[in-house]
């Protein structure tokens, strides 16, 4: 039986970061974008409300709240600063990881520290300068010492990686070919021998920081290995499924926030002696949009509930991805429309929505990998 009532935890959850998110975040968004502001008061905050780890278990200082409840919190933060949100959502995917595949005792100092808001931040590194969706072709290596594990390589794209208590690195740990010779290991900010690269100069999430992360002979323990060598990759697939549930949370939420921008606008300004709301082709894209948006939402929360629900989801995952983010888009430039000529000048936030909207279709898997993902499910056996 599907039912679309929320319980009262979920429903608390989502009006604790709406409220949040349009005190705190929407106020400073448009700043935070012009002079790329990281949000290091405003995540601390997020960790005092439990936001840090929604789906983590209360004995490691989680909110226990399910995947549902964090989809729903991820869209409510996006609706205000996307740049923030993705830094929320990696330090949750982050906490998650170490939450099912790590020792006690990795789970104890580290997603308690994420959780708790000691960490700032937390980051997945995983994607090299030679290599996005083709992640089994990595170069960084693990070399076993007496002492622990030796790091060299570069990884690209890390998201919050300057500012990141501790990373999840993949690396090639032995000769085996392929994704089999992948292990996983938790690396914390500031160890000798990372070095953080420059910021990327970025088109949008300007408020969120994108760096390289160099690892020249760093050296760290051999507890730093998370699950057991060779299990990287089996890792870093299932962390992408769940990640994909709050890349989907997030391009709805910037949809959300350009529909209402286009509507509010739209009932505003007068043309022809009337409300551009008046006219038929500004009501059909406003129609489309809130159409395809509520579609997004529940392919989304679809997606949400089997993980919840430890049924599978890798599918239902990518489908919410690939339609949340793409509706993202549409959106985003629907409203940019809309708003005509002011649409285009920073004066106005229909302009870093669609520049924040257009990487959703990217990270965490391009929408061309989602679509290998879901065709391979469909035409499997």
């Amino acid at each position: 039986m599907v039912t679309f009532e929320l319980t009262e935890e979920q429903q608390l959850v989502q009006q604790t970061a709406k409220e949040f998110a349009q005190r705190e975040l929407a106020p400073m968004a448009q700043r935070r974008d012009r002079e790329e502001i990281f949000p290091l008061r405003e995540l601390g905050q997020l960790a005092q409300l439990g936001l840090m780890g929604v789906n983590i278990p209360s004995e490691y200082g989680g909110a226990e709240a399910g995947v549902v409840a964090y989809s729903l919190a991820i869209t409510e933060l996006a609706r205000a600063c996307a740049s923030t949100t993705v830094a929320v959502a990696v330090s949750n995917m982050v906490a998650e990881v170490i939450c099912h595949y790590g020792s006690e005792a990795q789970r104890q100092t580290h997603v308690r520290r994420i959780t708790s808001g000691e960490y700032t931040a937390a980051a997945f590194a995983l994607s090299e300068p030679h290599c996005g969706s083709d992640a089994a072709a990595m170069k960084c290596t693990a070399r076993r010492t007496s002492d622990g594990w030796v790091l060299s390589g570069t990884k690209q794209w890390i998201t919050s990686g300057d500012h990141a208590g501790v990373v999840v690195v993949w690396a090639r740990s032995s000769d085996a070919p392929g994704a089999r010779g992948v292990s996983a290991f938790l690396v914390e900010g500031g160890t000798p021998g990372l070095t953080v690269g420059k910021h990327e100069d970025k088109m949008g999430l300007r408020g969120s920081t994108t760096v390289p992360l160099i690892f020249e002979d760093c050296l760290v323990p051999a507890d730093a290995l998370l699950s057991h060598e060779g299990n990287g990759f089996p890792i870093a697939m299932t962390a992408l499924d769940g990640g994909r549930i709050g890349v989907a949370s997030q391009a709805l939420g910037i949809g959300l926030a350009a529909l209402e921008k286009a509507r509010r606008y739209a009932l505003e300004r007068q043309s022809f002696g009337k409300p551009l709301a008046a006219l038929q082709a500004i009501q059909w894209m406003l129609a489309d949009s809130a159409t395809e948006l509520d579609a997004a939402r529940l392919l989304t929360l679809r997606a949400a509930m089997l993980k919840e629900q430890k049924r599978q989801f890798t599918r239902e995952a990518s489908m919410a991805k690939l339609y949340a983010s793409e509706t993202a888009n549409r959106v985003c430039y629907r409203s940019l429309q809309v708003h005509g000529g002011y649409g285009y000048t920073r004066d106005y936030a229909v302009e870093r929505l669609t520049r924040d909207a257009r990487v959703t279709t990217i990270y965490e898997g391009t929408s061309e990998i989602q679509r290998l993902v879901i065709g391979r499910d469909l035409t499997r056996g």
